[in-house]
């Protein structure tokens, strides 16, 4: 019998709009910052238990490259015993390291995991620095796979008959959920404020000055949006698409993680655990319609966990484009009620590698809220897959 796995903390940063309030913050910095808050979290936990921890990051290259993981994790003061690994499945890569962390748990080869991922947009370009196809990718077989991502989305438009009116309604309220979980105070738990300090130099003076800003919340909630001004704007990828700006997920700038435990590291460093990692699935789909993925996932990690959709009471669905969130509800006959009840991507933001786990601690922290039994992370991945994963509220 596999070993049960607990999730005893899940938080992470601000989601900055990349390019603006972390645009000159490090993503190791990020990193090593919520994972120095992990621990200072739960101290009555043995750093050096820590077996290992395992970070997902979409484009681990230049200043989240060299194995980011295990650059942070030294950079927030853990033992040098306790090791780091980068795993990398594009959007799915925060999500995948949890399941990662967690099936380390379930064979009962380990007590004690950190598990999360980071991204930042800023400094890492959508595909790298320098991204390099193999030429077969250009051949009809294959050109799924050269699809830059708002044109899968505007295939999936095209096979699945979705307008641009109701595109445009999701993200309006993706945006209107967000702001009232915002007013309700909603995202305080999981989010760790971070302190970016800045320097500029007078040249009269001659003097270096230093200011400092504490950013609490997500930066991509538009407050004013409407209707009326999605509807404005020009399609972003097809000049005859629905798909724009608006109605598609923000590029952005992020980090989380969450500490996971054996029943056994439960007792013996005295934790009280906020949920059960129930399972994860992921599956492969054609890179023409990536943002169809979760339609396949979902079904397969329900029956690996013997459940069924109406057990799910809360779905974080990524909203990587309106047009293939509506696909994927549509085509599973998802209840709207029970998906992104806080809003989703399209207003909080999509910081790639980071957003599985970013995703993951909003739900977690709901779950607990609202006495939700079951959540579900999903979300599309690039060059066509999907992936989800079930959390039980404890």
């Amino acid at each position: 019998m596999p070993h049960a796995v607990y999730i005893v903390s899940s938080i992470r940063t601000p989601v900055g709009k990349a390019g603006s309030v972390f645009k000159n913050v490090r993503p190791d910095d990020l990193l090593s910052f919520i994972l120095k808050s992990l621990l200072a979290d739960n101290p009555s936990v043995d750093p050096s238990k820590i077996d290992d921890v395992i970070i997902g990051c979409a484009m681990p290259e230049a200043e989240q490259g060299l194995n980011v993981a295990r650059i942070s994790s030294l950079l927030a003061s853990y033992p040098h015993s306790v090791s780091g690994v980068t795993v990398n499945r594009f959007c799915a890569s925060g999500l995948q390291s949890i399941a990662y962390a967690a099936d380390r748990i379930r064979l009962g080869d380990v007590e004690v995991m950190v598990a999360g991922g980071v991204e930042s947009m800023s400094m890492i370009p959508m595909m790298g620095h320098h991204p390099a196809f193999n030429i077969k990718v250009f051949n009809e077989d294959n050109i799924g796979i050269a699809y830059g991502m708002g044109t899968t989305a505007e295939q999936v438009v095209n096979k699945y008959d979705i307008n641009r009116d109701s595109q445009d309604q999701f993200a309006f309220e993706s945006h209107q959920k967000a702001i009232s979980a915002v007013s309700q105070g909603y995202f305080k738990d999981e989010i760790k404020p971070y302190e970016v300090i800045t320097q500029s130099y007078d040249l009269d003076s001659q003097e270096v000055t230093q200011q400092s800003k504490i950013i609490f919340a997500d930066e991509g909630i538009r407050f004013d949006t409407s209707i009326e001004q999605l509807a404005k704007l020009k399609a972003a990828f097809h000049i005859n698409g629905s798909v724009t700006a608006g109605n598609s997920s923000q590029m952005s700038d992020g980090a989380g993680a969450m500490l996971l435990c054996s029943e056994k590291a439960l007792k013996h460093f005295n934790l009280t655990p906020m949920a059960r990692f129930v399972g994860f699935a992921v599956s492969g789909v054609d890179p023409k319609i990536m943002g169809i993925g979760p339609v396949l996932a979902i079904p397969k990690v329900l029956a690996q966990c013997g459940l069924k959709q109406h057990d799910i009471g809360h779905i974080e669905l990524n909203e990587a484009f309106a047009a293939q969130s509506l696909a994927v509800i549509q085509e599973l006959n998802l209840d709207p009620k029970v998906v992104n009840p806080l809003g989703g991507a399209i207003a909080l933001g999509h910081p790639l590698g980071a957003t599985g786990s970013i995703r993951a601690a909003t739900l977690l922290h709901h779950l607990k809220r609202t006495n939700t039994h079951y959540g579900m992370v999903t979300m599309c991945v690039g060059s066509g897959m999907g992936a989800a994963g079930i959390f039980e509220n404890l």
